[in-house]
């Protein structure tokens, strides 16, 4: 659950929190969500009920819909909206051109700077509220515990699998990352049951991801899914589900932004992990940085 709308100017506005939750919606919140897209000033005009009526669901339901994005109810999800479209008319247009449209082959070096540094802030922003601290610590405290951690991605997500193996591996965790599917397969067959296998997957429809994790669940592997959808395959294969929410497609598929929202997530499992045992943490980094010394070019 999202917690309450923070007031700083950086706060996430209702339009960018129904993108971010609309994976963890219901068929019948979704229905609310694509009304409220389409016509984002609706609930100034409208009643609870009337709002309910145009959605083709309950009252019931858009009560849960504002909970969801993190309002005790639709009063503070109707002021929420209202100051939205407050920002005046010259704001709104700095908001279409820097962060609700994809490139335009004219922008200048400025524009697409601007649009990409948005589309990676809301990426964060997004991850950050809909992202279970309650799962992570759960998560992060069976990587801690556990002999051995695989960690499975192709493509882009391969890089994210090697680069949680690094820093996992630093502190004395028995991580191994797999992009290569027959690998990966390989290496689930034969996880001991208390292990834990992590599979990376922005779509999470991703076949090979879903085969390698799917393996290693079925020998006793504790399954964990790092993906923006958390009613995709990949999810349903899982234990546990982590988001990576990306609000929008700005660019295309491969967007970086949905990496730096995989990489917030590993991030917060990795400090998580290493606050376990904090001690024997930074006596490893010590060591694996004595290691290195004689490597670096002095100042």
């Amino acid at each position: 659950m999202v917690g309450a709308p923070p007031e700083s100017e950086g706060a996430l506005r209702v339009t960018e929190r129904i993108h971010a939750n609309l994976p963890l919606m219901s068929s019948a919140m979704v229905k609310i969500a694509e009304l409220l897209l389409d016509d984002p000033s609706a609930p100034i005009e409208m009643s609870i009920t009337e709002l309910a009526d145009r959605a083709g669901t309950s009252a019931a339901t858009v009560t849960r819909f504002c909970r969801q994005l993190g309002y005790p109810g639709y009063v503070q999800f109707r002021v929420g909206v209202a100051t939205d479209s407050g920002h005046g008319e010259a704001d709104d247009n700095r908001w279409r051109a820097a962060m609700s449209r994809t490139l335009d082959p004219n922008d200048t070096a400025d524009d697409v700077s601007r649009t990409l540094l948005n589309a990676h802030i809301r990426s964060l922003r997004a991850t950050a509220s809909v992202l279970d601290p309650q799962v992570s610590a759960r998560v992060a405290e069976r990587m801690a515990t556990v002999a051995h951690v695989d960690i499975y991605g192709t493509g882009g997500s391969s890089a994210m699998a090697e680069e949680m193996m690094t820093r996992l591996y630093r502190i004395g965790v028995n991580a191994h990352a797999w992009g290569d599917v027959h690998a990966g397969l390989a290496s689930g067959s034969i996880l001991p049951q208390k292990s834990v296998a992590i599979g990376i997957s922005h779509s999470g429809r991703t076949k090979e991801t879903i085969e390698m994790l799917g393996r290693a669940k079925s020998s006793g592997a504790y399954t964990v899914a790092i993906t923006s959808q958390s009613a995709s395959p990949l999810a349903q294969v899982a234990d546990d589900v982590l988001l990576a929410s990306v609000p929008d497609r700005y660019l295309h598929p491969a967007d970086l932004s949905a990496k730096h929202a995989q990489l917030f997530v590993l991030d917060l499992l990795y400090l998580l992990v290493a606050q376990h045992d904090y001690t024997e943490t930074v006596a490893r980094i010590a060591a694996t940085d004595a290691a290195v010394a004689s490597h670096r070019r002095p100042d």
